[in-house]
C-alpha cells in the first residue's frame, strides 16, 4: 500500500514507469480493437453485403456485451488480485479478436463482437482501478495523460495500419495481428506486473451482491454514473460512419484516410501527457471545460462540411481530438477521485458497463439517425452532431456538480 511518503512523492519510480506503460498498452489494444470496425466501415459494409443498420448493430454489439459483462463483474472486482483479474479478461479478449479476424459472415462477425466484448469491456475498468492503487491523486492528471495518449497511439499505429492490412490484403488482417501482438504482450505482462491485492487487506463485504448494492445505492457514485452516460453517448454518436463520412461525403480517397489518422494521432500524443499536466496544475474540471468548448465549435464545424481537400479535414480531424481529450483526460482523474479503495473495482465496472450501454446505445442510434444513400453518402449527420453537442453541455453541468463534492470521503462499508 502507499506510505505517507509516497503519498506525498511526484516522480514516478522505475516500476510506476513499467506499469504506466503496461496499463497504456492494454489501453491501446482494447481501444484499437474497439475503434478499428468503424474505420473499416467503408470495406466491411460492401464485403458483407450489409446495410447502415446491420453496421451499427456491428459497432454496438460488443459495446452492449461490454455492458453486461462490466455489470455482472462489479460484486467480485474487488475480491481478487487485479493482475489475475486483469489477465483473465485479457485472455478472452484476445480469443475473441481472433474470432474476428476469422469471421467470414455479418452473423460470425456480430458474434465474434459479443464474445470479444464480453471480455474486452472489463479490461479498462481494471485499468482505473490498478492506476488508481499505485498513484496518488497528485499523480493521477499525468497518469491518466499517458494511459489516454494510448488513443492516440490506436490513431498512429492501430488503425493505420489496419486500414493498411485491410485495403492490401482484406478487413480480417488488421484482427488477426492484433491477436498475434496481443498473445505476445499477455506474456511480458504476467512477468513484469507485481500482484495488485493492497485492497484485499481490508475487510471486504462477504456479499458480492451487497457490495454492488451498495456501490450503487451511494448518491454521489449515483451522479457519478448519469456523469459517465452522457459522456459517452456524446463520444459514441459520430464515431461508427466518420470513416464513411469522410469518403463519401467529403471526397477524401479510402487510401487517404490512414494519412489523416496518421496525423491527427501524432499530433494528439503530444497533446495527452500535457493535457494530463495541466490538469493536476490547474484544475481537473476548468481543462474539462476548455475540452468541452473546443469539442463543441469542432463537431459543429466537421458535421456540416462538405467537398473539401484532405489538409482541411486533417486539420479539422486535430484541432477535434484535442477537445476530446482535453475532455477525456481530467474526467478520468476527476473520476478516480471518487470512490472509496475498497470500491474502486465495482465503482469503474459499473462505470464501464453504463459507458459501454450508453455508447451501444448511441451507435444504435446513429444507425438509425443517419442515412447511407445509393451513392455511399451519408445523411443527417449534422443531426447527430447536434445530439453530441447537446449531451457536451450537460456532461460540462453534471461534472460540476460533481467535482463540488469530490473532497469529501465517501463511506467505507464494512
Amino acid at each position: 500500500m502507499s506510505t505517507p511518503t509516497d503519498a506525498l512523492s511526484t516522480t514516478f519510480s522505475a516500476y510506476q514507469v513499467r506499469v504506466i506503460g503496461i496499463l497504456a498498452f492494454l489501453q491501446f489494444a482494447v481501444i484499437v480493437d474497439f475503434m478499428l470496425i468503424s474505420p473499416l466501415g467503408a470495406i466491411v459494409i460492401p464485403a458483407l453485403s450489409i446495410d447502415s443498420v446491420q453496421f451499427g448493430s456491428v459497432v454496438s454489439a460488443y459495446a452492449f456485451a461490454a455492458a453486461v459483462s462490466s455489470f455482472l463483474s462489479a460484486g467480485f472486482a474487488d475480491r481478487f488480485d487485479r493482475k489475475k483479474l486483469l489477465l483473465f479478461f485479457y485472455s478472452g479478449f484476445i480469443l475473441g479478436t481472433l474470432w474476428c479476424g476469422l469471421a467470414q459472415t455479418f452473423e460470425s462477425l456480430l458474434a465474434a463482437r459479443i464474445f470479444t466484448g464480453l471480455f474486452g469491456g472489463v479490461i479498462g475498468s481494471v485499468v482505473l482501478a490498478i492506476a488508481t492503487d499505485l498513484f496518488p491523486p497528485q499523480m493521477r492528471g499525468r497518469v491518466m495523460g499517458v494511459i489516454q495518449t494510448a488513443f492516440a497511439a490506436s490513431q498512429i499505429l492501430g488503425i493505420p495500419l489496419g486500414i493498411y492490412f485491410a485495403n492490401h490484403w482484406n478487413w480480417h488482417g488488421p484482427f488477426l495481428a492484433l491477436a498475434v501482438i496481443g498473445v505476445i504482450a499477455g506474456l511480458l505482462i504476467a512477468w513484469l506486473m507485481k500482484p495488485v491485492a493492497d485492497h484485499l487487506q481490508v475487510k471486504q463485504e462477504r456479499s458480492p451482491f451487497l457490495h454492488l448494492l451498495h456501490t450503487l445505492e451511494e448518491p454521489r457514485y449515483l451522479l457519478a454514473f448519469i456523469t459517465v452516460m452522457f459522456l459517452a453517448t456524446g463520444g459514441f454518436m459520430l464515431m461508427p460512419f466518420s470513416s464513411a463520412f469522410t469518403v463519401n461525403n467529403l471526397g477524401i480517397s479510402l487510401t487517404s484516410l490512414p494519412t489523416i489518422y496518421f496525423v491527427t494521432g501524432l499530433a494528439t500524443i503530444f497533446v495527452g501527457p500535457l493535457v494530463g499536466m495541466l490538469s493536476d496544475k490547474i484544475g481537473k474540471l476548468r481543462v474539462f471545460w476548455l475540452g468541452t468548448s473546443i469539442t463543441i465549435v469542432m463537431v459543429l464545424l466537421y458535421t456540416h462540411l462538405g467537398p473539401t481537400t484532405l489538409t482541411i479535414v486533417t486539420i479539422v480531424n486535430i484541432v477535434m481530438f484535442v477537445g476530446i481529450f482535453s475532455r477525456m483526460i481530467p474526467f478520468q482523474a476527476l473520476m478516480s477521485q471518487v470512490p472509496s479503495p475498497t470500491q474502486r473495482g465495482s465503482f469503474n465496472a459499473i462505470n464501464a458497463c453504463i459507458q459501454q450501454l450508453s455508447g451501444g446505445f448511441a451507435s444504435f442510434v446513429a444507425g438509425h439517425i443517419v442515412r447511407i444513400g445509393t451513392d455511399g453518402k451519408v445523411h443527417h449527420y449534422d443531426i447527430a452532431g447536434y445530439v453530441v453537442v447537446a449531451t457536451s453541455c450537460l456532461t460540462a453541468f453534471l461534472l460540476w456538480r460533481l467535482n463540488r463534492g469530490v473532497a469529501t470521503p465517501a463511506p467505507v462499508r464494512a
